[in-house]
């Protein structure tokens, strides 16, 4: 199947639940009388370790996100288990409403341009609704020099799609999954595929009203895939307008299109990468 026909399955779907979900909430509505109020804090960042959570911030509000890789632990102590080695994401991320979020960002490796539109589709409610839901729609350019190679701008661009779908179970558990679809222009071998579906999982267990456990895995579809499956687990602490995000995962890029295809550490055999993300938001504008 083609990434156009991928494309025309996620676009009916999501209009088949958004109109069901109207539905479900007149009708609510019209017995009850009551509104029903939005589940709030499904996750507490808009990232979870790599990937994007289903989170999006209100409107006015800009988001400064730093995040860090270091090399892999197991690389010895000579490398001091990874931290001589860096790679480096900074991000800036604006909400034009409640619904929309934009955002760009700058990666030291491979020296990529990110940038993405974020739209959330559904609320999870206390009655009604069971589910949240964002699209994710990222554009990344890479812009690393290759005198082996004519890098045409086609060549450096990459796509990545997703449908993000999430519910809070509980104050303690939450859990999304995301529908996923990459599209490079350029791959490295004739074995890697230019188009690439895959699934995520993320979850979060909170141990306190501060501090959470995150985990997530991207499941890639195909036979014979060069690299691993992309795989985290981390801590999030949440301290009023910060939120740090502390983690151990086996991808060193941090845009989808790099760590879902191209992850090369096997997380079993140690090739975990520490790394941090450290969001801080400011109100620019009124909510």
């Amino acid at each position: 199947m083609d990434l156009k026909k991928h494309y025309l399955i996620l676009f009916v779907l999501l209009i088949t639940l958004s109109a069901q979900s109207q539905d479900m909430l007149e009708q609510l509505r019209a017995q009850s009388g009551v509104e029903p109020e939005t589940v709030l804090g499904t996750f507490k960042g808009t990232r979870i370790i790599n990937g994007q959570s289903v989170e999006t911030r209100g409107k006015g509000n800009l988001d400064v996100i730093i995040s860090h890789r270091f090399g892999r632990i197991n690389s010895g102590g000579y490398n001091l288990f990874g931290l001589d080695d860096s790679n480096v994401r900074l991000g800036l991320e604006y909400s034009f409403s409640d619904r929309i979020t934009v955002g760009f960002g700058r990666n030291s490796v491979n020296k990529v341009y990110d940038g993405f539109v974020k739209g959330r589709i559904l609320e999870q409610k206390t009655e009604g609704m069971p589910l949240s839901a964002t699209w994710v729609s990222d554009l990344s350019l890479y812009s690393l020099k290759r005198p082996e190679l004519p890098m045409t701008f086609q060549r450096r661009l990459r796509y990545v799609h997703q449908v993000i779908v999430a519910r809070k179970f509980s104050p303690l558990f939450s859990l999304q999954l995301m529908p996923t679809l990459v599209h490079r222009n350029l791959v490295s071998t004739q074995t890697d595929p230019n188009n690439l579906a895959a699934l995520g999982i993320s979850s979060r267990l909170a141990l306190s009203r501060r501090v959470s456990l995150t985990g997530e895995y991207y499941y890639r579809f195909g036979k014979e895939l060069p690299g691993h499956n992309s795989l985290g687990i981390g801590v999030d602490i949440e301290t009023g307008g910060h939120v740090f995000q502390l983690h151990f995962t086996n991808s060193n890029e941090m845009t989808p299109a790099g760590f879902i295809p191209s992850t090369q550490g096997n997380f079993f055999d140690g090739d975990i990468h520490f790394g941090f993300n450290v969001a801080r938001s400011f109100q620019l504008g009124r909510k």
